[in-house]
């Protein structure tokens, strides 16, 4: 509803359902109340609702929007198509059908952090656009001043255009984003996004884009939990929300353009699309698991208790979640693997693939951490560096295969932070090698890798904070002691021991690695 917004009433509050349910609804399933009208959804799940101009804000939409479109001028319409056709398909936050209908309308009051968000995502393709190009760009800076004042301005009226303004504008690759995303899982948790609404008295399309939207904000969460460090604010036992399936996806909406091949390559690019961000979510619910498994303060303690034994720990637990992870990878659909492009055509299947092995390294990275040459044995030492070892040269080489199509596509907020984990994975193999033949390997991939995201970082800019901190890790690297020249470990048969058998690549078969096929 225009000019009102939510909360939702929690099971604890002073409010008790069943209290509320001896009141008299109206046909809109609505109830007046002296803390303002409560609306029913569901069996026992109701929401608060208010006028706008109950609670006062410094700011005016209609001054906002005015400021947002003298910054666009009159390109606001090409921005919007250039947002619908390359970030909406693998990100599809928004309702696009009631968005352009509103266009097609001349109705223009949007949400002025919203719109001002979409046209700064947009902007990344100016120089792109053959009849942008030739014209000054906008002023990005002061757009996402807009967007942010109006943000926060927006938040205390808690609305699903607060939360797709927000997840928009934490799209742009900067390392600032945990306070903004902890902001917006408690702005989603006010109009429930974290219960599941199949069964509420709300229009389907409302649900559909709930759906979308509160996987959008759960990915969001899970890799800047995973990127900072820090404990992810959605735990599963208060998530209730169906993973998407196809039909919550409302993508059957042709450009601006009449054009028929436009029409039918806008629709193959959005069913591209839509399964990269299904396959995402599945993605990211491993994720979540592996930073519960190896990095949360309960598997800390735990494994500091294991003493000698933490790796047999580390690998026994990583064994169940490194056979879901290959599974998982298997049973890509073909349109979600890397040659799967149209030369010329974006494809934004760079940051699922990107993300794949960020994950599998969370991985890896906890083994290798466990690893105490002093007490572990030496062919489980060897045995596990070895599969660490593969996994980071599929990684570069994943790398090394990235065209101009993906590194001109969309890409998840989290990815500048993902090439960022290779490189400090590739740094800790490097620090943590017995020998100065294995070091000397792992600085050649390094400077391999660093010349290779310079390559990248021409055609996308965001990569330069990747590069950033592999100058950052380079530096203290300085600090390494010089190490020892060492003989190779003698190698026996890799199922004697752990009782895992080792691939011909050097990864394991069963939980430790996969194989290469991507």
């Amino acid at each position: 509803q225009r000019h009102r917004h939510c909360k939702l009433l929690g099971q604890t509050t002073a409010l008790d359902a069943c209290l509320i349910g001896l009141g008299s609804f109206n046909e809109k399933n609505e109830t007046a109340s002296r803390v303002g009208t409560l609306r029913q959804v569901g069996g026992s799940e109701y929401f608060s609702t208010y006028d706008d101009a109950d609670v006062p804000v410094p700011d005016d939409e209609t001054r906002a929007l005015a400021e947002i479109e003298a910054v666009v001028g009159r390109h606001g319409p090409a921005l919007i198509e250039i947002y619908f056709r390359n970030v909406h398909p693998s990100y599809p936050i928004l309702q696009k059908s009631a968005f352009l209908d509103r266009i097609r309308h001349d109705d223009l009051q949007f949400n002025p952090p919203l719109l001002a968000a979409m046209y700064v995502l947009a902007l990344s393709w100016w120089d792109r656009d053959p009849s942008l190009a030739q014209h000054p760009k906008p002023d990005v800076a002061r757009l996402e001043l807009v967007a942010m004042t109006g943000l926060m301005q927006a938040m205390q009226r808690p609305k699903i255009s607060a939360v797709q303004a927000g997840l928009l504008l934490l799209q742009r690759a900067k390392a600032s984003t945990w306070t903004l995303t902890v902001q917006l899982v408690a702005l989603g948790q006010d109009i429930g996004l974290h219960l599941d609404c199949s069964g509420w008295s709300i229009p389907d399309w409302e649900k559909r884009l709930r759906k979308r939207l509160a996987w959008a904000l759960y990915m969001q969460d899970k890799w800047s939990a995973l990127m900072h460090g820090r404990p992810s604010h959605i735990n599963a036992a208060d998530w209730s929300v169906r993973e998407p399936a196809v039909e919550d996806f409302d993508e059957n909406v042709p450009p601006f353009s009449d054009s028929a091949s436009l029409e039918s390559e806008d629709e193959a690019e959005t069913t591209k699309g839509r399964t990269i961000f299904m396959q995402m979510i599945q993605l990211t619910r491993l994720l979540s698991d592996i930073c519960d498994v190896f990095y949360s303060q309960t598997a800390k303690q735990e494994y500091a208790r294991a003493g000698r034994f933490a790796t047999q720990l580390v690998l026994n637990r990583a064994k169940p979640v490194q056979l879901r992870l290959k599974e998982w990878f298997a049973k890509l659909p073909p349109e979600c693997k890397m040659d799967n492009y149209t030369p010329g055509t974006l494809s934004a299947t760079g940051y699922l693939h990107l993300g794949y092995f960020a994950t599998e390294i969370s991985i890896h990275r906890r083994i290798v951490q466990s690893l105490d040459p002093s007490l572990s044995d030496p062919y489980m030492l060897y045995i596990c560096r070895s599969a660490a070892k593969t996994r980071l040269i599929s990684a570069m080489d994943y790398v090394n295969r990235l065209k101009p199509e993906h590194l001109d596509a969309f890409w998840f907020f989290a990815s500048a932070s993902n090439f960022s984990l290779i490189g400090t994975f590739g740094s800790l193999l490097l620090a943590t090698s017995p020998g100065q033949e294995e070091a000397e390997f792992y600085a050649s991939r390094l400077q391999e890798f660093k010349w290779t995201l310079g390559v990248s970082a021409k055609k996308a800019s965001w990569i330069q904070g990747a590069m950033d901190m592999l100058e950052a890790n380079g530096e203290m690297l300085q600090g390494l002691p010089s190490k020892p020249q060492m003989m190779p470990p003698m190698k026996k048969r890799a199922d004697t021991v752990i009782g895992v058998s080792m691939s011909q690549n050097g990864s394991f078969d069963e939980g430790i690695g996969m194989e290469n096929g991507w």
